[in-house]
């Protein structure tokens, strides 16, 4: 049984001087690329929403924020 709240997504990021994992953009299952605008904060959490866990990025895109989970090697958001 798949978990309709889960979205998997494409990411790109990159490692940053301090071997930072720094995502910069997410494209949406129809392809289309939202810039993130600033990470704000990362930290290991569960998605209370879509289940799983792993590392959480609260993130900027616009004037929105939203949760971007990396878990294990897999981006994931939590669908609204």
């Amino acid at each position: 049984m798949s978990n309709t709240n889960k979205v998997y997504v494409a990411v790109k990021a990159c490692f940053e001087t301090d071997g930072q994992l720094k995502p910069y953009a997410v494209i949406w299952e129809d392809g289309h690329e939202f810039l993130i605008d600033r990470v704000l904060s990362v930290c290991r959490a569960a998605s209370l929403k879509a289940g799983g866990a792993g590392v959480r990025y609260t993130v900027r895109i616009g004037s929105r924020e939203t949760y971007l989970f990396l878990e294990e090697n897999r981006w994931f958001v939590e669908r609204k």
